[in-house]
């Protein structure tokens, strides 16, 4: 995801009493409906009130690609991990003699923030360091869409393994609420013809879907759907909603990410009525305070 600078510079110099009318306009810029931040009834209405009052310390510490990795280590073991291959403050930290030819280089305090590395010898260094700099230097939680609990996310670049064919796996995402698994949507053909499938947990279609339209591709569940369930719901304990990702590689789970803001709560529900079915799975929590700006 790109930040433009001039958007960038905007939203970085708010005030924390900014930032509700800011998010409410940028809510109506993309959903076309006001944004009750009061009483919110819908599934993203809430999304945006938690972006709000629920960034708490512990959301940015999963939020941070490189410090969830001891909370899944904690919970659920370190087998489900893809492995670390290094963590560096700066591009010029990084040793790339001592890196596989195959690898992900990511920034560990933003979303989309990622290189996949097939073959090192042909990697543009100029331009993956021109996009590192780029993304250490910018707040992700800072901007339009005010997605806070990134905001105080210390800025690292992490390489983990590379993973074959990760291009072509299926990444499961498990809805959950309040610590109890209720859907899991699967993203199809995402760089051409992008759909997206919502099962239940008996891997059942549902009959809506979230942002993209369906698929008439059958997809398979995951041969571990049943442990998937199990995983998801031990790392969502204690929020009111998180979105639990994980990939199967052959009969192995690898966690992906933890992700409390899906769509950005801002992507449509067809049918409509679903955005307020899955609305009232969210029990929000006690009022948090808006946090503050790391850098």
């Amino acid at each position: 995801m790109c930040i433009r600078d001039r958007d960038y510079d905007y939203y970085y110099n708010l005030s924390k009493e900014q930032y509700a009318d800011e998010l409410k306009l940028w809510y109506k810029r993309t959903t076309k409906k006001e944004l009750n931040l009061e009483a919110p009834k819908t599934f993203n209405e809430k999304i945006q009130w938690m972006k709000l009052y629920d960034s708490t310390p512990l959301k940015t510490r999963l939020a941070d690609k490189y410090l969830v990795r001891d909370w899944v280590k904690e919970k659920i073991g370190e087998e489900y991990l893809v492995p670390l291959l290094g963590v560096w403050d700066s591009f010029e930290e990084i040793d790339f003699d001592k890196l596989p030819d195959q690898f992900v280089l990511k920034a560990n305090h933003g979303s989309g923030w990622n290189i996949i590395v097939k073959d090192k010898n042909s990697l543009d260094r100029a331009e993956a360091k021109k996009k590192l700099d780029m993304w250490m230097s910018k707040n992700f939680g800072l901007k339009s869409s005010m997605e806070l609990h990134y905001m105080r996310i210390e800025p690292k670049i992490i390489a983990e393994q590379y993973i074959e064919n990760i291009d072509g796996l299926y990444d499961y995402k498990v809805l959950c609420f309040s610590g109890k698994a209720h859907y899991i949507w699967v993203d199809i053909d995402r760089f051409t013809d992008h759909c997206r499938n919502i099962y239940d947990l008996e891997w059942n279609l549902q009959p809506f879907t979230i942002g993209y339209k369906q698929s008439k591709k059958e997809v398979p569940p995951p041969k571990q759907l049943s442990k998937m369930i199990e995983l998801s719901k031990i790392l969502s304990a204690g929020f009111a909603h998180v979105r639990v990702d994980f990939y199967e590689v052959e009969d192995q789970i690898y966690f992906g990410e933890m992700t409390f803001t899906s769509g950005n709560g801002g992507e449509t529900f067809t049918p409509p009525q679903y955005e307020r079915v899955l609305g009232d799975l969210i029990q929000l929590p006690p009022k948090s305070p808006i946090p503050e700006k790391l850098f």
